[in-house]
């Protein structure tokens, strides 16, 4: 089989395997937890149920239960640990929402005063102090370390308490660093879960987390167990219908991802939560592209812009809301429409708007209109400087990694071939040396894929194939890269 016919082959529809999977109001089947606490008795099954709905993120829901418990007996301190914790999103942006800082140093601080908590109860309590406490004066970064640290010497302290190993393995996903490419965080908390999932394979956390251990292109294929579990252990939550999606996606299973985002977007739909939808319709819209269903993609954006008051400054919405419709129009190679991608409101966080001022570059560079192209990466490197000041490292390096592919679109526009490839080589490196977030699936169109795309412009097929090669190894199954090598393979 030749090159071409085998790339050919490989854009045919994959494999389909259906399944489900998401978070908030009341939700019933959310699978076993048992967190001993030193509280009533009457309130530990309604504890437990507040557990399961934390390590599912359906943080409202779990803060009401965790009130509930409080309101039941007042000396329950773990519970106040509890709410708390509905306030500490580890894997979300921002992890501290600013309006819940205060209110979970009231509760941190209340629970350490009440006597009703066991040794393990208070190293519970301790641990999370460390987030919440000196929130003004250190660092997010630092007390996110110390919180690992204190959890690591909790797991230690009581090896055989289920909970404990579970949330010190969150801990360690959550401070993983993106640059880390040996993924040793991940590595360790996927240690720990896997054993634990053999032996508590009802406990929602447990393959919740792996899957975000996971999430990266080396370790996908050993969350997949976990994927095609989760959905069926907590189908109550949006959060858990969805996750799966995020294995799928890694491995270019989009049939399996959309029916994932179609089942966590309904149940969000339908228990009013909006950063959710958003979220499963991100993905959605992603997994269709791939699989070249664009008219369900449009329809997805149409629906989105039906969709009014969307709170912009809130990262998961604005985020979502923004690259949806962005990545319908670039994915298609629609440049004229890119040209004129609006700016979100003024709300939205300095990283979702560049990604509007992104489009526009692009659009304008691969239509030639280079001048005003550049004016477009000025702009992002301002919005890079802004980020770097304010001590956001990773998106200020995201933002310079899309500030480059402009450019380098722009050179080749302006007739420097071996200045754009360059820009964009060093754009795709950048880009292979960080780990995306779980708020995305990943870039509009990975750095890797797009100089792909810029040799065959410039008539270096053999080069070309070679780039896209690389970018299906990070990204399987994208249908650009797929396309792209075929038609370098049938160049050659």
């Amino acid at each position: 089989m030749t090159r071409a016919v085998l790339i050919l082959a490989l854009l045919s529809p994959a494999l389909s395997l259906a399944q489900d999977e998401h978070d908030h109001p009341a939700p019933d089947k959310l699978g076993k937890v048992s967190f001993h606490s030193s509280c009533k008795p009457e309130t530990q099954q309604e504890f437990d149920r507040a557990v399961a709905l934390l390590h599912s993120f359906a943080y409202k829901t779990a803060e009401k239960s965790f009130r509930s418990v409080a309101e039941q007996d007042p000396q329950c301190a773990i519970a106040h640990w509890g709410i708390a914790m509905t306030h500490f999103h580890q894997l979300w942006e921002p992890p501290l929402p600013p309006g819940g800082i205060s209110a979970a140093q009231k509760e941190i601080t209340q629970a350490a005063t009440l006597e009703e908590a066991s040794a393990r109860e208070r190293g519970f309590i301790h641990a999370l102090s460390l987030v919440f406490n000196d929130a003004v004066s250190v660092p997010y970064r630092t007390r996110a370390l110390n919180y690992e640290l204190a959890m690591h010497e909790l797991a230690a302290a009581n090896p055989k308490d289920v909970e404990t190993q579970v949330f010190y393995a969150l801990a360690l996903i959550a401070n993983a660093p993106p640059s880390d490419k040996e993924r040793r965080n991940q590595k360790q908390a996927a240690d720990l879960l896997e054993p634990l999932y053999r032996e508590f394979p009802d406990h929602p956390g447990i393959p919740h987390y792996l899957i975000h251990a996971c999430d990266n292109q080396e370790m996908a294929a050993r969350g997949l167990p976990a994927a095609r579990a989760y959905a069926n252990i907590a189908p109550s939550a949006p959060h858990a219908l969805h996750m799966p999606s995020h294995i799928f996606t890694r491995l270019g299973l989009w049939d399996d991802s959309i029916a994932s985002n179609l089942a966590a977007r309904g149940a969000a739909q339908h228990q009013g939560d909006t950063g959710e939808e958003l979220h499963a319709m991100d993905y959605l819209v992603y997994a269709y592209l791939q699989r070249g269903r664009y008219r369900e993609a449009v329809q997805v954006i149409e629906q989105l812009r039906a969709m009014k008051n969307l709170e912009m400054g809130d990262f998961k919405i604005g985020y979502s809301a923004t690259v949806m419709p962005i990545r319908c129009i670039v994915e298609r190679h629609q440049w004229s429409d890119a040209e004129k991608v609006v700016n979100p409101s003024d709300s939205a966080q300095p990283q979702v708007f560049a990604i509007a001022v992104w489009a526009r570059g692009i659009g304008l560079a691969r239509n030639g209109r280079a001048h005003e192209a550049g004016k477009e990466s000025e702009t992002l490197r301002q919005i890079e400087d802004q980020l770097r000041t304010s001590g956001n490292g990773y998106w200020a390096t995201q933002v310079e990694i899309m500030r480059l592919e402009v450019l380098a679109w722009s050179a080749q526009a302006s007739n420097k071939p071996d200045e754009a490839a360059s820009i964009l080589r060093s754009a795709a490196d950048d880009e292979d040396a960080i780990e995306k977030l779980p708020v995305t699936p990943g870039p509009i169109i990975p750095a890797r894929e797009q100089l792909g795309a810029l040799l065959l412009v410039q008539g270096d097929p053999t080069s070309a194939y070679k780039a896209f090669e690389n970018a299906l190894v990070n990204a399987p199954g994208r249908r650009g890269a797929l396309e792209g090598a075929a038609q370098a393979a049938r160049s050659h």
